[in-house]
């Protein structure tokens, strides 16, 4: 997968724990990751679209989603998952670290659509199965 996608594809987000389950102590609020992200890039604008159902699109591209602490953790189906530093404030997402060379900054326009029926989320790997610590 191209650097734009993994770096697209992390700002986003990727497992049922982010529909209010999660690894957030008790009491603390989940950062609202749902919705249409857009992002720059050097072809244009590029939109991720967020859904509460654990899901991410860009494109035909689909990865699920979980939020671990301050780390958002994604995958696309190839069985290990990718871990970023996440930052959310109020409509803008920045991702760092994991092999990003510089975070990556995004900004929500809009709410998620719905999964259309013929895209299929990738399975969860184990929590052990990252590409790096």
């Amino acid at each position: 997968m191209g650097q734009l996608m993994l770096q697209l594809m992390a700002a986003v987000g990727v497992v049922a724990c982010l529909s209010g389950q999660g690894t957030a102590p008790p009491g603390a609020k989940r950062p609202r990751l749902e919705g249409d992200w857009v992002a720059k890039a050097d072809s244009g604008l590029r939109h991720i679209m967020v859904r509460p159902d654990s899901s991410a699109q860009f494109g035909d591209q689909v990865a699920r989603w979980r939020l671990v602490g301050d780390s958002i953790w994604l995958t696309v189906g190839d069985g290990v998952w990718m871990v970023y530093g996440l930052k959310v404030q109020a409509d803008r997402l920045t991702l760092s670290g994991g092999d990003l060379q510089k975070p990556v900054a995004l900004r929500r326009v809009g709410p998620p659509t719905p999964k259309p029926d013929t895209l299929t989320m990738p399975s969860s790997p184990p929590d052990t199965a990252r590409a790096w610590d």
